[in-house]
């Protein structure tokens, strides 16, 4: 459906039932007043192909007459996308979470025991291939990044195909299962090694130094996680689906973790001024800038014009589309935040500070 967009930089306003997919009619509507599009020509209706031109167009506006009270209301009370962070403690089951539970322990024991057991995985045979390759750690640590970019986005790219031959469930499992293990292999890795390499530059002795790193790497969290809101698609428990989120942190980045890396790279490089560290920020920031372009990309394929309808109002660069105009942030938007998803980020962000030390001794003991 194209829309002829008013010559103000104002925000797309749309009236629609959220995460509702957008129909294919040919008729550009508007309902009277302000240029919103109306809710009828949002919502799929199949007699538009046999109508004839002048029918259609009879039934569209007595469509938009009828919707024009719900048109005409603001961006906040029509989205597209989907109200990120929505958690309701009356959908959730037990059932679902002794599977999430059992899955998730049943998923690492495995990469325990395939991937990370000195005895009988084989994290330390890929790793000294890479180290056959160059020695050096900084070029290790590019080489470890470079595998898990390459295996993450790839599997993400061809996730459709996967997905009709082997069903979503069973390809978020081979996804987490590639996934996981590289990742735990570039964490281990950094720890071990990230105080080598060539000094550059040391922050230390600077009054507060330690309280504003702790604080940008608090902050990271909450733009980091957002890529799955819904935890129980990790585990394939509930149907993993490419979301379209358009709230919360959305609503200041259309991509969170490009931000968030970009924070945690900052933090870690006020905290640690060495080659190796720039060497690990700039190979983990272009993977996320190329995963905004690729994010569009699977987002666009997905979701078609409601992508383009969210786009319109979002920016990659933070804030960019708030000054610009297009995002109209709503008079209660700091309620978005206060919702579960947001509390366990807020939990998980302070354990895995406090957790540094267990994380050290563990990546030592590993010896990779």
């Amino acid at each position: 459906m194209q829309v002829m967009s008013p010559p103000s930089r104002q925000s797309l306003r749309v009236s629609t039932v959220r995460s509702q997919p957008v129909n294919r009619c040919s008729l550009p509507c508007f309902a009277p007043g302000p240029q919103t599009l109306c809710r009828a020509h949002l919502q799929p209706h199949s007699c538009c192909r046999s109508l004839s031109r002048s029918r259609r167009e009879h039934s569209a506006h007595q469509k938009c007459q009828a919707a024009q009270s719900d048109a005409s209301v603001d961006q906040d009370a029509g989205l597209v996308g989907e109200d990120a962070a929505f958690f309701d403690v009356e959908q959730q089951t037990t059932k679902s979470w002794t599977m999430f539970t059992g899955l998730l322990i049943g998923v690492l024991g495995l990469i325990y025991v395939t991937w990370i057991n000195p005895d009988t995985g084989v994290a330390n045979n890929f790793l000294d291939s890479l180290k056959g390759i160059s020695d050096n750690p900084e070029v290790v640590m590019l080489l470890i990044l470079a595998v898990f970019a390459g295996s993450h986005s790839g599997l993400a790219y061809l996730r459709p195909y996967g997905e009709e031959l082997i069903g979503a469930r069973a390809y978020r499992v081979i996804f987490a299962l590639v996934s996981l293990p590289l990742a735990a292999l570039a964490l281990v890795y950094f720890i071990n090694h990230r105080y080598s390499g060539t000094p550059l530059w040391n922050l230390r002795s600077i009054p507060g130094i330690h309280d504003a790193v702790w604080i940008l790497n608090f902050i990271s969290f909450y733009f980091l996680y957002p890529s799955t809101f819904n935890i129980l698609e990790v585990a394939a428990v509930d149907q993993p689906k490419v979301h379209l989120w358009e709230t919360g942190i959305t609503r200041i980045t259309r991509h969170p973790q490009n931000t968030g890396q970009l924070i945690w790279c900052l933090g870690h490089l006020l905290w640690i001024g060495n080659s190796f560290m720039v060497t690990t920020s700039a190979a983990l920031v272009a993977h996320h800038v190329f995963a905004c372009y690729h994010g569009d990309f699977r987002l666009r394929r997905k979701h078609g014009e409601a992508f383009d309808a969210v786009k319109s109002r979002t920016s990659i660069v933070p804030f960019q589309a708030i000054w610009e105009g297009r995002q109209k942030l709503p008079a209660d938007y700091y309620k978005e935040f206060f919702r579960v998803p947001y509390v366990t980020i807020t939990l998980l962000s302070l354990g895995t500070y406090w957790a540094h030390p267990l994380m050290q001794s563990a990546s030592h003991w590993l010896g990779w």
